[in-house]
């Protein structure tokens, strides 16, 4: 957890606890980063929030933030284990289990006890923890609604609520399960609410109104943390290019950390292997990859044994890596706000990166829409021979098995499966 871009507003010249404050200060984190700075005042006098900000500008930690300080005003003595005081949801495992290792790296002089849960996995240890007793629960709809149909915790002295990506809610089918959950809380009058989204339209601001007890709603946009950190450009192969102008930009860029979006699952296993059969070790991260071996995955690639991460759009949220110096858009994405969420990946928190996308005739047509979003025009680069290299064969991969769907999986085995690519 970082805040590299920061503001003049100091965290200890804000209303926080102070074994809360020994936890930003052992974290490295002293300065309010825009949306900390315009949140903060707000939900730590009360208030609940409805903010607008893409990730990788601190949003996480100005819930925690707002959370825990809470909960450390208002203690509840008589709180049974299964109780939790505050819920969180996410729509996605990644992002549930980073902000599970923001709450503890944080929190861990609040005594405030955190347990994430999240489908695909884990079920009864996940069980288990929540009966040895939570504050602060956080995880995916699915998982959180399976568990509290079996009576596995109540949400009755729920003191706050956080709905983090509430548009990725709506795009991956959530509202219903979100709503269900909402209706379970105390009223919105009797409870600290936030919702963050990386827009408020029209969908994501009646759902705030409707559950939350009337949010302010602060706005911090995409060019005022990123646009300016990242140096994108576009290029336009033919289809049959795409493979050896690839190759072509990885040789000559040799990118520490990068991730390669593509649109569809078989294309993902394409790339990945061409990439292994000319030298460059990846993995591929899409919806139906089993959890235990998501995690893994993902700790090779963010502790450097693995360069390069090939994903469908499942990765384009919720992933909190450092040091990704570069975003390829093999395929550009269909929805403009996809292109956005992608490069998020790159600059985070003030840094710097690159952005490579690739319009082919499949996909050019979604760069107006992109380009008409983000109210730029992308730079064209231009293809040369330098740059196109003859690729080695793919390499051969033994095909996986479908995964088998045990008992007691639940709803919360199906957090990610309404939207696989």
């Amino acid at each position: 957890m970082k805040n590299t871009l920061t503001t003049d507003t100091a965290f200890n010249s804000l209303d926080i606890p102070s074994q809360l404050l020994d936890g930003l200060q052992s974290a490295g984190l002293t300065h309010c980063t825009p949306i900390q700075q315009q949140t903060l005042p707000i939900s730590l006098a009360g208030q609940d929030i409805a903010g607008q900000a893409q990730t990788g500008t601190g949003k996480t930690a100005a819930f925690l933030i707002a959370v825990m300080s809470y909960l450390l005003k208002h203690p509840l003595p008589d709180k049974r284990p299964n109780q939790p005081r505050s819920l969180i949801v996410a729509p996605t495992r990644e992002l549930a289990i980073q902000i599970q290792k923001d709450a503890e790296l944080i929190g861990k002089a609040t005594g405030l006890k955190s347990v994430v849960v999240f489908g695909g996995s884990g079920y009864q240890s996940q069980q288990q923890q929540i009966a040895d007793g939570v504050d602060i629960l956080i995880g995916t709809p699915g998982r959180l609604i399976d568990y509290f149909k079996q009576r596995v915790f109540d949400l009755r002295r729920c003191q706050t609520l956080v709905m983090d990506e509430a548009d990725r809610m709506f795009d991956l089918g959530f509202i219903k399960d979100i709503r269900y959950l909402l209706r379970r809380l105390p009223k919105p009058e009797n409870r600290l609410s936030m919702l963050f989204s990386a827009t408020l339209s029209y969908r994501v601001t009646e759902l705030a109104y409707e559950h939350m007890n009337n949010p302010e709603i602060i706005k911090v946009e995409a060019e005022q943390i990123t646009a300016d950190k990242i140096r994108e450009e576009v290029y336009y192969p033919a289809s049959d290019e795409k493979i050896p102008l690839l190759l072509g930009l990885l040789k000559k860029l040799e990118p520490p950390r990068s991730i390669v979006f593509i649109n569809t699952k078989h294309i993902a296993e394409k790339v990945s292997a061409y990439l292994e059969g000319n030298g460059y070790p990846n993995a591929i991260l899409s919806g139906d990859v089993p959890q235990k071996k998501r995690i893994s995955l993902l700790k090779r690639f963010q502790e450097g044994e693995l360069h390069i991460l090939v994903a469908t759009d499942v990765a384009s949220r919720g992933l909190h890596i450092d040091g990704i110096t570069h975003v390829f858009n093999y395929d550009l994405p269909t929805d403009a706000e996809d292109y956005v969420h992608r490069i998020g990946r790159t600059a985070r928190a003030g840094a710097s990166g690159e952005a490579i996308s690739f319009a082919c005739e499949d996909y050019a047509m979604s760069l107006i829409d992109i380009e008409e979003y983000i109210e730029h025009k992308l730079p064209r680069a231009d293809i040369t021979n330098d740059l196109i290299i003859e690729p080695q064969p793919p390499a051969k991969r033994e095909k996986r098995p479908r995964p088998q769907h045990g008992k007691g999986r639940g709803r919360g085995g199906s957090d990610n499966r309404r939207r696989r690519r």
